[in-house]
């Protein structure tokens, strides 16, 4: 199930917009223009079906924080507005996501910025039209049960909860449950400790490892997991090799813990543990485990992947996306032209440029309706 498009308006710098997505999807732009926050919507998004959402906004300093500071019509509500649009093409269907949330109305209970959820909608188009799943209205929500009708649901939600979220734990609403088990399923990568006391550079209990956590610190498990249960390291070990000029990783069998290490050509008989090596050569590998896991996420977002990296691992890590993409849709942000250039010419994208006009974060080139003017 892929996003096939995006909304998001009044949170921090974007006041209204709308994007199309395609399976690589790469943004460049100067620092500031807000590309980090157009991913954070889906992130906010992914924290809606968790129940989470109120929690993930107090976090960046409550709605104060999270509201578009500009102008705005008068009379139009103070709300943060995020939509997604997914095509579930082995259904043939697309499922519609919807959610307001806005400050606390002053004389009605609440913590004053804590976020409150005033709207939510669901909707399924199998081909006829779009059928309403579920809607919520303040404290209120219906839901559509097995014989396609819209009922109350008996739990009224509190101002924090999400819909998405309390029907999802209930377990009799399928579409629903669809829904967010996929959103939940998304991976975004926007960091990885490198110090030395990193979870990258320690050993990690051996529990089979599908995917790479977002703070990497299965590392080593998704590693040992690819060698040993898939029994297939083709893609890691070019990459590896490629990077690190015919480095080769060592990955022995899990015991009571699951490790790696590299060898290099200049020295073949010396083993380098995670704690040995540079910054660069662990934030590579760990972006090795993002997007060559055993069982890659539907969605992975990359914020900065060049960070740290030498110039030369650049195409490595073009040919690492390009791999992942065949399975995975692809959100990369980055500063980088080098990076960029690589990317275009091994996934056949073009890349976003994220620019501010009148104060908003926009797209260069693109139109209204979210699509791009050299698109057909």
């Amino acid at each position: 199930m892929q996003i096939r498009s995006m909304f998001a308006a009044n949170y921090r710098s974007l006041k209204s917009i709308r994007m199309d997505m395609g399976s690589v999807n790469l943004f460049i732009g100067e620092n500031g223009v807000g590309k980090s926050n157009l991913y954070r919507a889906l992130q906010l998004v992914q924290a809606a079906v968790r129940g989470r959402l109120a929690y993930e906004i107090a976090r960046e300093g409550g709605m104060a924080s999270a509201l578009w500071s500009g102008t705005r019509r008068s009379g139009d509500p103070v709300r943060v507005k995020l939509e997604v649009e997914l095509l579930d093409e082995e259904r043939a269907a697309t499922f519609f996501y919807r959610i307001e949330c806005g400050l606390r109305p002053p004389l009605m209970a609440g913590f004053v910025f804590e976020p409150q959820i005033k709207e939510e909608e669901l909707s399924v188009d199998a081909g006829r039209r779009p059928a309403v799943m579920m809607k919520r209205k303040g404290p209120l929500i219906q839901v559509r049960n097995e014989t396609g009708r819209m009922n109350d649901y008996p739990e009224q939600a509190l101002t924090s909860d999400t819909a998405i979220g309390l029907l999802g734990d209930a377990g009799h609403y399928p579409e629903v449950g669809t829904l967010r088990r996929v959103i939940d399923g998304w991976r975004f990568f926007h960091g990885f400790r490198t110090d030395r006391d990193s979870p990258l550079r320690s050993p990690c209990l051996a529990v089979t490892a599908p995917m790479l956590d977002e703070d990497g610190s299965n590392l080593a498990a998704v590693f040992a997991t690819l060698r040993h249960t898939r029994g297939d390291t083709v893609d890691l070990d070019r990459a590896i090799g490629d990077a690190f000029g015919g480095a080769r990783l060592v990955i022995p069998e899990p015991m009571e813990f699951a490790e790696f290490s590299l060898v290099f050509p200049d020295f073949p008989k010396r083993q380098f543990s995670p704690r040995e090596l540079s910054d660069g050569q662990m934030r590579f590998l760990a972006l090795a485990g993002a997007l060559l896991s055993y069982r890659r996420p539907r969605f992975i977002a990359l914020n900065e992947p060049e960070t740290s990296l030498h110039p030369d691992m650049l195409p490595a890590l073009a040919a690492m996306i390009a791999t992942a993409s065949t399975d995975s849709q692809i959100w990369i942000v980055t500063h980088s032209e080098a990076l960029a250039s690589e990317i275009e010419a091994r996934c056949g994208t073009r890349r976003k440029r994220v620019i501010r006009t009148d104060g908003a974060t926009w797209i260069e080139g693109m139109r209204l309706t979210g699509m791009m003017d050299d698109e057909e």
